[in-house]
């Protein structure tokens, strides 16, 4: 990246942190936005540079969501405001991108539950890290009857489904995994819609 200008070079490397972007990628990704009008690739800039200031997290499922412009807090999601939602099932999925790929199969009709990552004892990452507790919260108010528990089918996301059967079924709570309808070691995120569905579909009790 030597022979290119400073100001392109910075763009490289700072697309280059992107997941899944490479040197190769990044620089045609560059010269794609040199070619651009500037007005267009200001406004892509300023989006950018808002999202952090305007996403937040719901504060009862952890899902994204925006935040108020004058107070700064975030607001409630679109799921959770929806009055029309099961309240008696509760989703609970790795990160907000699970959340996305669970809609998108438009099978799922209830709430949602965001732990934002899995217990990994090989990192140092604990129940404590997530946001556990804060389904548990939830789970004590009443009114749930089921925890579909749909962390990826990995090793990390199947000892957190076995944790939260632990710690959900002594409370009366009914908790399903998802059916083996997914890959092994795939992620919610990328996961067709057809899949994903018939998934949720097949689901059984811990």
């Amino acid at each position: 990246m030597a022979t290119y200008p400073a100001p392109v070079t910075r763009l490289i490397q700072a697309l280059c942190k992107l997941p899944g972007i490479g040197e190769k990628t990044a620089a045609r990704l560059a010269f794609f936005m040199l070619k651009e009008k500037k007005d267009e690739v200001g406004e892509l800039a300023e989006s950018i540079g808002r999202l952090r200031h305007e996403i937040g997290l719901c504060p009862t499922c952890f899902g994204l969501t925006e935040v108020h412009p004058e107070t700064g807090d975030a607001k409630e999601c679109a799921v959770c405001r929806d009055l029309r939602r099961d309240k008696e099932r509760i989703c609970v999925v790795e990160e907000p991108g699970d959340m996305m790929a669970v809609e998108r199969s438009q099978e799922y009709k209830g709430l949602y539950h965001v732990l934002h990552g899995t217990i990994s004892p090989l990192e140092g990452i604990g129940p404590e890290s997530l946001r556990i507790r804060e389904l548990l919260e939830r789970l004590k108010h009443g009114g749930v009857e089921e925890v579909i528990v749909a962390t990826n089918p990995t090793v990390d996301g199947e000892a957190t489904a076995l944790y939260l059967a632990k710690v959900i079924k002594p409370l009366g709570i009914k908790v399903t995994r998802i059916a083996r309808g997914l890959p092994v070691g795939g992620d919610l995120e990328y996961t067709d819609a057809v899949t994903l569905g018939k998934a949720l579909e097949g689901r059984k009790e811990i």
